[in-house]
């Protein structure tokens, strides 16, 4: 274990993170303090709300207390990975605050996911245990726990929640049963904000996700660069989350910021626009974040005879530039809420954010400025710096880049340069006052609704299927989600279906439904430079320009 942890000491300088203290980026102090502290004040007041239920602030604080001191007794150390599974539920949060407690080390997994990835994510994490609900939207996250299981080593425990436990599980719902609250002796002592604290995978730019190895420091950046300086949020505000709390975004605005300073937090497990408008009336939502496609199609559902946003004053987006078009439309039906774009990544979740005051022509036409203490670069091929106004990667650093990808020096590597400054893969170019625009991606990358897809990935599924002799998955545009994945696929022999294909991706390949081709194109063969790479804007032609 030893061997496998970054230190802050690993990554950068003396020098350098004396600068992240003495400016108040990195700070002392654990999560479970947070939560302890907002106990104390504001222990009658409702911390969070799922839809199903709600837990005040002195019941989330003793429920992950009497949770970290079960799984200490079953044998969880500090620095011991927890791979988790859940919908949004409250029941989340009380498990991350319980190993924020604990000291060990929060494993989220998207529920999209299925065998393939969920496999992956807890041997590549090491982790010893997995918390899972039962069946959940008509699939059973229990079964599947079940079937991977025998293939993780490392795996020694499983949680279920919401549903039985069988042999050799245990239900979280005896787990955080009793009216004790475990003592500080108990518990052991408390984690340092430098140790690590989330291993966050990247949803997919490369064949397999990298991990994103954050300390809560790294992590705790943004709940105070975003959630202070930029949202403003406060112990009078309510958020509402839309996102799934399991990705990065949703962890860090739907919990961690709520969690870290005192406001309410509503999460919702499955997002339909008119339900989340009649939730951000019900609880009296204030500020929220989700990916673009779910602020289009929140404006398209509105209905000001049915829905109240007055309770609103600020929104921020992400995953996807906002279109000029979009924001226009969302400040004449909402003036009193901000619409604040902003850009981040698994690795480094705050880089850019427009923030309330800016000039309106700046957020129509931008992602934002570099927040304090980020480091950004927009760099050419060679490393040097463009100039104002042109275009180049999209680089940079700071006190909320990932220390490292875990067990993977290699990737690390490659993606941080000696200087702390991390490649996004992202083009992009600065304006002369500072304000960045996202203008194309050099990964191969498709981003439906937020969620990025690997197509490499799905091409490497989709080439062992017999009938299919080569594939290439390119993006194709979309309205609401922004983008859908095409698969352009070479026949071997006779031609497949597309529904022979997403039948076997999603049943013998056992991939994630999010990641299936939503449309097919058979083809004779795959344009090709010289040296033998997929001409990719080719076929994109093709989807724009059918001849």
């Amino acid at each position: 274990m030893a061997s496998e942890i970054i230190r802050p000491e690993d990554r950068y300088s003396a020098e350098t993170i004396a600068g992240f203290r003495s400016e108040g980026f990195w700070r002392d102090g654990a999560l479970a303090e947070r939560v302890e502290h907002w106990a104390g004040v504001q222990g009658d007041k409702v911390a969070v709300s799922d839809g199903y239920g709600e837990l005040t602030w002195s019941q989330l604080h003793a429920q992950s207390l009497r949770l970290a001191l079960r799984l200490r007794e079953l044998g969880v150390e500090h620095g011991d990975r927890v791979q988790v599974q859940l919908p949004s539920w409250n029941e989340y949060v009380v498990v991350y605050a319980a190993l924020g407690r604990l000291g060990a080390v929060l494993v989220p997994t998207m529920p999209i996911y299925r065998w393939d990835e969920v496999t992956h994510a807890i041997n590549h994490a090491g982790a010893v245990v997995s918390v899972v609900c039962g069946t959940y939207r008509k699939f059973d996250y229990h079964q599947m726990i079940r079937d991977v299981r025998p293939n993780c080593p490392t795996l020694r425990h499983v949680i279920t929640v919401r549903t039985e436990a069988g042999d050799g599980e245990s239900r979280y719902e005896d787990l955080v049963a009793g009216d004790d609250v475990p003592s500080a002796d108990e518990l052991g002592p408390l984690p340092s904000a430098d140790d690590p604290h989330a291993i966050i995978f990247t949803s997919g730019t490369e064949s397999r996700p990298k991990g994103c190895y954050h300390t809560f420091n790294t992590f705790g950046y943004t709940v105070h660069a975003l959630g202070e300086d930029v949202l403003g949020v406060g112990p009078d505000d309510t958020l509402f989350m839309p996102s799934p709390i399991t990705h990065a975004t949703g962890l860090a605005v739907g919990v961690t910021i709520p969690l870290v300073l005192g406001a309410s937090t509503h999460v919702m497990d499955s997002w339909e626009a008119n339900a989340g408008l009649e939730r951000i009336r019900e609880h009296g939502c204030t500020v929220s974040m989700g990916a673009t496609p779910f602020v289009q199609m929140a404006l398209d559902a509105y209905d000001p005879e049915k829905h109240d946003l007055t309770s609103m004053r600020v929104w921020a987006s992400a995953g996807a530039p906002i279109p000029p078009g979009l924001l226009a439309d969302w400040k004449a039906k909402f003036p009193d809420c901000a619409l604040l774009p902003i850009y981040g990544r698994s690795e480094g979740l705050l880089v850019t954010s427009c923030r309330q005051g800016d000039d309106p022509d700046k957020v129509l036409s931008s992602d934002g400025r570099a927040l304090p203490g980020v480091d950004l670069r927009i760099q050419a091929e060679d490393g040097t710096q463009v100039a104002a106004g042109e275009e180049g990667e999209i680089c940079h650093g700071g006190p909320g880049l990932m220390l490292g990808y875990w067990r993977d020096p290699e990737r690390t590597a490659e993606a941080i340069e000696p200087n702390g400054v991390s490649h996004s893969g992202d083009l992009g170019r600065v304006d002369d006052e500072g304000y960045m625009r996202v203008t194309g991606r050099i990964k191969d990358l498709i981003i439906r609704g937020g969620t990025n897809i690997s197509a490499r990935e799905v091409e490497d599924h989709l080439v062992t299927h017999p009938k299919v002799a080569a594939a290439a998955v390119v993006a194709m545009p979309d309205r609401v989600l922004g983008e859908r994945a095409c698969a352009f696929v070479v026949p071997a022999g006779e031609a497949p279906t597309f529904e022979e294909l997403t039948d076997y991706l999603r049943n013998e390949r056992q991939i994630a439904v999010v990641k299936l081709p939503e449309r097919l194109e058979l083809i004779d063969e795959l344009p090709m430079t010289a040296t033998g790479k997929i001409q990719k804007f080719v076929l994109r032609e093709k989807l724009t320009n059918p001849t």
